[in-house]
């Protein structure tokens, strides 16, 4: 099996109120000035005036940007770090779901080590140590608030950037479900069906470990049997705090065994159209696994009976292909549009598409290897 590494935050608050350890942790980190990083809506839901209160009586001061959009980009990196320069910060925050943690952690990385964001696209290229960083999440969701994954979208090319580098894993991680309380459904739905790709890219994925199985099993039972609760009552604070801990072990899992081509695929629609990832997973998910089955056939059987499939009696063929009907049920009672076509995907753009996915360092573990024809027929498929 060769060497696996397993990266993860020191520190991981869940749980109602959990939002008000902020202010303690980043004085523990060392920071005195820190940069909340935000998006539009959270600010002017006055959540970020909320966590700048929490860690101002902790003594440690703080100014806010909100210019963290969905699919973030180079451009709200390099605004960010204006602020972070004249404000003379020393310590961030981010506060969202994975837009605002991408945006924040794009921001650290030119703090930390200069130059700009694109010198950071791959593995592993930045050299010095991170700034302090605190991650408050508010989706359920990409659990970028305890991943060393970093997607940022370079505008000029139209391509996502994928970062990966253990040294943007925030110091610590909140998860607290009252913050997740105000979330829309189609929100709740596309953020949860982003979590469960997670889930099942990772268990299948060819650097799965006994470690990040355990995760992204537990993962898949939690969204199978909370997700459409969460949708139809976003109130209901048992289903929200259920989807917080399961989109967390989905990161666990992803974090240390990465994805496949769902994420390959849904990185170049968001780059191509900015359409949001959690969708574009949803519609691809089904298809792809389809496509991986006969390179994980034992284990698309596990993953039916983790959504409470019973494959008692079956084939693992057909246990196998009873995962994949019980991914599409569960896309299709939360709502999850039909096809990339409803989404103002054209099909000229396929092959464009297909030769990026297949550059994107989260194809590698995928369990099947797929020719560029075959991630364009699979692109063709999901429309």
């Amino acid at each position: 099996m060769g060497m696996s590494g397993y990266f993860i935050p020191s520190v991981n608050y869940q749980g109602s109120g959990s939002v008000n350890e902020a202010g303690n942790l980043v004085k523990n980190f060392g920071a005195k000035k820190v940069l909340i990083v935000t998006d539009g809506g959270l600010l002017k839901m006055g959540m970020a005036d909320k966590v700048k209160a929490i860690v101002e009586e902790a003594g440690i001061e703080a100014v806010i940007y909100g210019g963290a959009e969905p699919n973030p980009t180079d451009k709200n990196v390099e605004d960010g770090f204006e602020v972070w320069k004249k404000e003379k910060c020393d310590g961030l925050v981010s506060l969202g779901g994975g837009s605002s943690h991408d945006c924040a952690k794009g921001i650290g990385l030119v703090a930390s080590n200069g130059g700009k964001i694109q010198d950071y696209e791959g593995i592993d290229q930045s050299a010095n140590p991170f700034v302090p960083y605190v991650a408050i999440n508010t989706t359920a969701g990409t659990a970028s608030e305890m991943t060393r994954f970093c997607i940022i979208t370079d505008s000029s090319r139209k391509i996502k950037m994928a970062i990966v580098d253990w040294r943007v894993t925030p110091g610590a991680s909140i998860n607290d479900p009252d913050l997740m309380a105000g979330m829309p459904p189609a929100l709740t739905a596309a953020t949860g069906m982003d979590a469960l790709t997670h889930a099942i890219e990772a268990y299948v994925s060819t650097a799965a470990t006994p470690l990040t199985d355990s995760a992204a099993l537990m993962a898949i039972e939690l969204i199978s049997e909370f997700l459409p609760k969460a949708v139809a009552n976003g109130a209901d604070m048992v289903a929200r705090e259920k989807m917080s801990f399961a989109q967390f072990l989905a990161g666990m899992a992803f974090n240390n065994a990465s994805l496949g081509y769902v994420h390959a695929m849904a990185h170049q629609l968001g780059g191509f159209y900015n359409l949001p990832h959690g969708v574009c997973n949803a519609i691809l998910l089904p298809v792809v696994s389809k496509f991986n089955i006969i390179g994980a056939t034992d284990r698309f059987g596990k993953i039916a009976k983790a959504m409470g499939e019973n494959v008692e009696g079956m084939s693992p063929r057909e246990a196998a292909d009873a995962a994949i009907e019980a991914i599409k049920a569960l896309s299709v009672s939360v709502g999850i549009p039909k096809g990339l076509t409803e989404l103002g995907v054209k099909e000229k753009d396929l092959e464009t598409m297909a030769v990026n996915a297949k550059a994107d360092a989260c194809q590698l573990t995928n369990p099947r290897t797929a020719t560029l024809q075959e991630v364009v027929q699979l692109f063709m498929e999901a429309m």
